[in-house]
Order: C-alpha cells, then sequence, then structure tokens
C-alpha cells in the first residue's frame, strides 16, 4: 500500500500515512487531531545519468536516431 505524507497546517506537523491509491486525494487528521492537512508532493531521488549508467554497466551505448538505433534510417 502506497504511503502517502501530509503537513498539518495548525502545528507545522508533517507525517505519513498508508493508505490505498483511491483514497490519496481524501482529508487526513494529523496525529494531534487537526483537520487543515494538506497533501504534500512526493519525490524520488534519482542519482547520475542515462550515460554515466549505461558505461558504468558494460552495456552498449546507443548508436542513436530513428525507432530501431538508425540502421533503418540510413
Amino acid at each position: 500500500m502506497p504511503r502517502y505524507e501530509y503537513r498539518c497546517r495548525t502545528c507545522g506537523d508533517t507525517f505519513e500515512l498508508s493508505r490505498p491509491m483511491a483514497e490519496s486525494s481524501a482529508p487526513a487528521a494529523c496525529p494531534e487531531g487537526h483537520q487543515d492537512t494538506v497533501k504534500l508532493l512526493s519525490t524520488v531521488a534519482v542519482g547520475g545519468t542515462a550515460a554515466a549508467s549505461a558505461a558504468g554497466s558494460g552495456a552498449p551505448a546507443g548508436s542513436g536516431g530513428g525507432c530501431c538505433g538508425g540502421g533503418c534510417c540510413g
């Protein structure tokens, strides 16, 4: 079940709730019982670049161009 992060506008507390995606935008009371809360935008931290990942994994670099790697585009 996904976890969502909320912030209470009354006390400033930040808290998380596990709830189904269908209920992600439903109101959530803070642990102190306040009702004025807002759902925070969740982010995913990913480091590095695609070029660095391909170089470090031993995978061949793309040949560039076109939908099939440039072979059909001349």
